[in-house]
């Protein structure tokens, strides 16, 4: 599933091959991606300018701007676990699971919003109405400071894999980076989140940023179906540590990864490297937890 690096990415693309460029005609090949009624979505991007570009956790939205000066109007895209955005030559052959095209310009190259399994959704909204979607995520991921991590950590009795996945906690991460930052931070999958000693929640937040930045300049992570702009893969897949190694060993101590399942999901990690903590303390014991203080 793309995360924040994967939309950054995509982000960075159409900044370079899009921004600035007049969509002339749009194709609904699929209503069902569409959210709202399909004939508004397409009278309301039609003839628009592509005009800015913005992004919070996995949530990307294309500001779109008239002729006239009406208040503009935005693209929400949300990618889900198959999505993908690319800027392409109108004449390429149309690959099975293309949704939506959107003519750039005069020129030979349209957008294409292609998707499997069909989870992702674009939606036409004005500016209250996206302020509203950001508003029910947390922090971005990138974004968050020291300070606020802490706050948003205090309390929480779930697992911390948990908790980063949470998208109205901490918007942007996902399974992938979730595993690579505790990893990197040397944090077991299972500790309670609101349990963490002070350090080492300083040095998970630290691990966050570090992941995501490094998966950006990599141009994020394809596992299988994420590309970016261009339709290129990215090459942040050889640089995992554990996620999805189970058995191989790890690449600090040399001990096989392993992989538990928690809520449901996958969790890969390194036994030896992020040992599992003793239980947490009942609520109202004293701990030297920084959620206590």
């Amino acid at each position: 599933m793309p995360e924040l690096p994967e939309v950054e990415t995509i982000l960075r693309g159409l900044a370079e091959h899009a921004l600035g460029r007049r969509v002339t005609a749009v194709e609904v090949r699929n209503r069902a991606v569409i959210m709202g009624a399909a004939a508004d979505f397409v009278r309301n991007i039609a003839g628009k300018l592509i005009a800015g570009l913005e992004r919070k956790g996995k949530v990307l939205a294309v500001r779109l701007s008239g002729k006239n000066p009406e208040a503009p109007r935005y693209l929400l895209v949300r990618l889900g676990m198959t999505g993908q955005v690319t800027v392409t030559p109108r004449e390429a052959p149309l690959e099975p699971h293309t949704h939506v095209r959107l003519a750039l310009g005069a020129g030979n190259e349209e957008l294409r919003f292609r998707d499997v399994r069909r989870f992702g959704r674009l939606r036409c909204c004005t500016r209250r109405e996206l302020e509203a979607v950001f508003a029910r995520l947390g922090p971005d991921a990138r974004e968050i400071t020291e300070e606020q991590f802490l706050a948003a950590l205090r309390g929480r009795r779930g697992a911390i894999k948990s908790w980063l996945m949470n998208q109205q906690s901490l918007s942007g991460i996902g399974n992938i980076y979730a595993d690579e930052a505790l990893f990197a931070a040397r944090i077991h999958p299972l500790t309670p989140a609101g349990y963490l000693p002070l350090a080492a929640a300083r040095r998970l937040h630290r691990a966050v940023k570090r992941i995501l930045d490094r998966a950006i300049a990599w141009g994020g992570t394809s596992v299988r179906d994420y590309r970016n702009a261009e339709g290129r893969p990215g090459d942040f897949l050889s640089e995992l540590r554990v996620y999805q190694r189970t058995g191989e060993p790890c690449r600090r101590c040399r001990r096989p990864i392993r992989r538990l399942v928690i809520s449901g999901r996958s969790s890969h990690f390194c036994p030896h490297c992020q040992p599992r903590p003793r239980r947490a303390l009942p609520p109202g014991r004293r701990t030297r937890s920084f959620a206590g203080r």
